[in-house]
């Protein structure tokens, strides 16, 4: 059933107004770390929860985060005092049991519980284009190959207590440009293509920008590699699925215009498990793209519109005419005024109940400008608020402000850990369920020179099965991360009367 203006207006009139009431938008709002006015720099109050907030209930949040990042005497990872970290796979250094080395540029990652106690990594590789223009591809390992001429793929990362065993095997090959992706409620990962590369193009021998299922537990499960062309040919990203109501949601990051955020609704009869896409008919199910609409029923053109956490509008679907792009791209098969676009649409997690996704940041292809954007939809109302704002970073050299959000993940101490894919430093931060913000770790692995320094993109970061360990990657020059120390609960509100 669709959601009309109508009972939007109606309802926002209610419960929207019932949600600043309680707090939450009015925390947000105005936390240190969540720059939400017009025309923040992004530099002030970036180490969020330095002192208490008061929300409209007269309530405080406790501060936020561990403390100030204290530099690495190695020079690879800053983080708070108590906290340490260890080298699981490194680019050129570490080897697969194959004996090839780990390769380069680590991306999107989940974890999941292995056997006898082990946890199991899927990491992404983000390579694109032809093997021979990268010095660590992906080994084109037997049976797991889609397109031999492509360097991407996922590595998938067995670590057995702290860190202290490692082994490395191939999950799939000859993909492309592999860079975000999700975990699914049956354990395996769904690693996505950001890319529209054509057979012929780009030294292709198959068409790419698909999404492909990698079983972590089971090796044989990923022999001949299959898209599931089921959920569209385009730049995707990342991937999320709603357990309870079946439906796939993606993001698409791509310009030009910008991309969009999809809905996959499975056909009749259809049950998620392993193994279970592979079955399904490139036009099985039903692939939608998203319309926003405002309280006062008025079409949103692009989410960078929205400049105060808080905002809330209403989401329609819209079907995709061409899920396969045969001659248009699927984001240029809609007129104007047919569908919200948004820049920069990159990773998502599910979590209380609906879908967390990231705009990473917007400029002058958007009708407004800024740092970042977390948005959370909730699939049973039909609507997505704005929970945390970056405003424009204008000093990104400068350690402190965050820019540029990324790869996501729910923490299961509240609140999000968000790696940073910006300009100048790189840090993974967390937002507190309030919306302020508080660094976790800093990347001070300096790519570039001492007169001219360059840090790379923190990515794929995921808690181990148990909460006790933080896994994410440096992308360059590809090291993959497991950080462990005094994780506490975050953002807890309290009274101080009481």
């Amino acid at each position: 059933m669709t959601l009309s203006r109508r009972d939007f207006a109606t309802r926002t009139a209610f419960t929207g107004a019932g949600v600043a009431l309680a707090g939450s938008v009015g925390v947000l709002a105005s936390a240190p770390g969540a720059l939400a006015a017009d025309g923040a720099d992004g530099a002030d109050g970036a180490l969020g929860g330095v002192g208490d907030a008061e929300d409209a209930d007269g309530l405080f949040a406790a501060p936020v985060g561990y403390g100030p990042l204290l530099p690495d005497p190695a020079g690879i990872l800053a983080l708070p005092a108590g906290f340490s970290y260890r080298v699981l796979t490194r680019t050129g250094v570490t080897k697969l049991e194959s004996g090839e080395y780990t390769p380069s540029n680590h991306d999107g990652t989940a974890a999941f519980e292995g056997r006898r106690g082990t946890t199991l990594l899927v990491n992404n590789h983000e390579l694109k284009g032809p093997r021979s223009a990268w010095k660590y591809p992906v080994p084109l390992a037997d049976g797991l190959v889609y397109d031999p001429a492509a360097a991407g793929g996922c590595t998938v990362v067995e670590v057995a207590g702290h860190g202290e065993h490692v082994a490395e095997w191939v999950g799939i090959a000859g993909t492309s440009t592999n860079c975000a992706g999700g975990s699914t409620p049956w354990g395996t990962w769904l690693t996505c293509e950001e890319t529209e590369d054509k057979a012929g193009q780009n030294g292709m021998t198959k068409d790419h920008g698909y999404v492909f299922e990698v079983d972590p537990q089971d090796r044989r499960a990923g022999r001949d590699p299959r898209p599931v062309k089921a959920f569209g040919r385009y730049a995707h990203e990342a991937v999320v699925v709603d357990a309870g109501r079946g439906h796939v949601y993606l993001t698409e990051d791509a310009s030009g215009p910008n991309g969009l955020f999809y809905r996959w609704t499975p056909p009749a009869g259809f049950r998620h498990g392993r193994g279970k896409l592979r079955t399904l008919s490139a036009g099985a199910g039903v692939l939608q793209a998203f319309r926003c609409y405002d309280s006062g029923g008025r079409f949103v053109d692009d989410l960078a519109r929205a400049k105060r956490p808080g905002t809330v509008y209403g989401v329609d679907w819209v079907d995709v005419p061409d899920r396969d792009a045969r001659s248009v791209p699927v984001r240029k098969q809609f007129k104007d005024g047919q569908i919200t676009r948004a820049r920069k649409l990159e990773g998502m997690w599910w979590g209380d109940g609906g879908v967390y996704v990231v705009a990473s940041f917007a400029r002058d292809e958007s009708p407004a400008q800024h740092d970042g954007q977390v948005w959370f939809y909730n699939p049973r109302r039909r609507t997505l608020t704005l929970k945390v704002l970056l405003g424009v970073n204008k000093a990104p050299g400068r350690d402190g402000a965050f820019d540029g959000p990324d790869n996501i993940t729910v923490s299961p101490y509240g609140g999000l850990v968000i790696a940073e894919d910006g300009e100048g430093v790189q840090h993974l931060f967390g937002a507190a369920e309030d919306g302020r913000t508080y660094p976790i770790a800093r990347n001070e692995l300096n790519i570039g020179t001492p007169g001219k320094p360059e840090y790379s993109e923190f990515a794929g970061v995921t808690f181990s099965p148990d909460g006790r360990t933080l896994f994410a990657g440096i992308q360059e020059p590809g090291l993959l991360l497991a950080i462990t120390g005094p994780w506490r609960r975050q953002g807890r509100r309290r009274n101080p009367e009481a």
